[in-house]
C-alpha cells in the first residue's frame, strides 16, 4: 500500500508563488514517474507536469516557464514550484504517482486559489 501526503496549497495573489510537495510512503516500491494534475470547478482534470525516472519532464503549455517540477528520490517526494500565478491557475492540485508493476496512485488534492 502506498500513501501520498500533499502540502503547500493556499491562497495567493496574482503574480505570487506557491510550492507544493507530495511525499510517498508505504511498502517497498519503485517509482516510474511522479507528477501533478489539477481540476478547476466545472472542468476536467488536466496534466500540469510530470517527471520521469530518467529525469525528463513534461509540462502543460499553460504553465511552461512559470512552474517547475522536481523530485527528491531519496525522500520519494515530488515538488511543484509555481511562480507568476494567475487566477486561471485556481484549482485543486493532485499528486500523481506511477509505480512499477503496481499502477497509478493519487493524492487527496490540495486547493490553490489565486486572487486577482
Amino acid at each position: 500500500q502506498v500513501h501520498l501526503a500533499e502540502s503547500g496549497g493556499g491562497l495567493v495573489q496574482a503574480g505570487g508563488s506557491l510550492r507544493l510537495s507530495c511525499a510517498a510512503s508505504g511498502s517497498r516500491f519503485s517509482i516510474s514517474a511522479m507528477g501533478w494534475y489539477r481540476q478547476a470547478p466545472g472542468k476536467e482534470r488536466e496534466l500540469v507536469a510530470r517527471t520521469f525516472s530518467d529525469g525528463s519532464t513534461i509540462y502543460a503549455d499553460s504553465v511552461k516557464g512559470r512552474f517547475t517540477i522536481s523530485r527528491d528520490n531519496a525522500k520519494n517526494t515530488v515538488y511543484l514550484q509555481m511562480n507568476s500565478l494567475k487566477p486561471e491557475d485556481t484549482a485543486v492540485y493532485y499528486c500523481w504517482l506511477l509505480i512499477t508493476g503496481a499502477g497509478v496512485y493519487w493524492g487527496q488534492g490540495t486547493q490553490v486559489t489565486v486572487s486577482s
